[in-house]
């Protein structure tokens, strides 16, 4: 195991300890093919499924385990114009699992998470049965302030690259706090305690993983 290895698998133990006092479940994997194999066996056979934007959840190959897999899925790229695809997503909140990953992770165990639509965030605060949200450790900051801004700088930029979005960051590389159509920081989310018990579950990955 390599000393960056042993650093990550040393805060994931004291992430994980401080996720208990917030009855979110946590695990560690050194690597995404572990991570993808706990992910799995998480989500009961034929039961619904969906999941919000993320690079993470395809990376490790979840995305497409799920798709191929003995689910019932609920696809919101199966649509065929804007209304249904809206549609669908809202059907999303009445899945039994629901997988993406989290922008950022506190040390203390807190999850930052930033949306442009809220439907994604939404899901992770209220709706599916069972939340399973997969964080590579690129995404562990010290406290929640240090999430914020790593979303809006580190995270935004490239992704609005991806969704091939007009904001201000995609021309400038970072945050510059804009009010356009193409937004993606339009609702914030911190989720620091869970109340329903086993709904929350934090699988971190010894790898660099997402945006």
């Amino acid at each position: 195991m390599s000393y960056k290895k042993e650093a990550y698998e040393l805060k994931a133990k004291s992430i994980i300890k401080n996720f208990k006092k917030r009855k979110i479940n946590g695990f560690y994997y050194s690597t995404k093919e572990e991570a993808l194999e706990k992910a799995l066996s998480l989500i009961e056979k034929n039961s619904t499924i969906s999941w919000g934007g993320s690079s993470t959840i395809d990376e490790i190959g979840l995305l497409d385990a799920v798709k191929n897999g003995e689910y019932k899925v609920i696809d919101r790229d199966t649509a065929e114009n804007s209304e249904e695809r809206w549609e669908i997503m809202r059907k999303a909140f009445f899945a039994d699992n629901y997988i993406t990953s989290s922008n950022a992770l506190t040390i203390d165990g807190e999850l930052v998470n930033i949306d442009g639509n809220g439907n994604r965030v939404a899901a992770m605060s209220f709706g599916p049965k069972k939340l399973i949200i997969i964080v590579g450790m690129n995404k562990v900051v010290r406290d929640v302030e240090t999430a914020v801004k790593r979303v809006q700088n580190d995270a935004a930029p490239p992704n609005v690259k991806r969704l091939n979005l007009n904001t201000p960051c995609s021309q400038t590389g970072y945050c510059m706090d804009c009010y356009t159509d193409d937004c993606v920081c339009g609702q914030i989310l911190i989720t620091r305690y869970n109340r329903l018990k086993d709904r929350i579950n934090v699988i971190v990955v010894g790898e660099e993983l997402g945006f």
